[in-house]
């Protein structure tokens, strides 16, 4: 009969090994996770930048030039890539849709409704991809799994952090959250 000692042994190894499994099974399904947030929440930031840049073109002349032409600057600067200066850039759209007049003459109902929408949307999405990357983070920093360096040649995903309080923007109130 085997020493006590070796059961032991094997039996601490076989749950090392099934808690492994588990974790990387986990950290597969997290980055996953992490990836279909991105993806919604780059779809509905393009989404605002397109609307913005729509506003921008149809009502410039309801709109004080300057303004008009801050907004389309702001809607291209939201289109670059996924950088640190994305954060900066979708800071600036919001600030620039936020300051909208409340009654942009000709503006229709449906596309204020629809620029709130996407804005509420804009904020879920944000808030789905950094609950995301915080589980990532979480399970990658606990002590095991950085022992044994489980996912450590894949980058750390990094939180999306932009002020994306939408309030009442131009022409919809009482549509915005609250």
């Amino acid at each position: 009969m085997a020493p006590v000692w070796t059961i032991v042994a094997l039996v601490v190894l076989g749950l090392l090994v099934a808690w492994t499994a588990w974790t990387l099974s986990r950290l597969r399904r997290l980055e996953g996770r992490v990836d279909r947030a991105r993806t919604a929440l780059e779809t509905q930031l393009r989404r605002r930048a397109a609307l913005a840049a729509e506003v921008a073109g149809r009502y410039a002349t309801a709109l004080e030039p300057e303004r008009a032409a801050r907004l389309t600057r702001a809607a291209a600067g939201a289109r670059l890539p996924w950088t640190p200066d994305r954060e900066l850039a979708e800071n600036v759209l919001g600030r620039e849709l936020r300051g909208l007049p409340r009654d942009v003459p000709g503006l229709e109902p449906a596309l204020a409704a629809d620029l709130a929408g996407t804005a509420q949307r804009v904020a879920l999405a944000r808030r789905f991809y950094n609950d995301a990357v915080r589980d990532t983070r979480e399970l990658r920093g606990r002590r095991f799994a950085r022992v044994l360096r489980l996912h450590a040649r894949r980058p750390l995903p990094r939180y999306f952090d932009i002020d994306d309080s939408y309030g009442e923007l131009a022409g919809t109130a009482g549509t915005g959250g609250s």
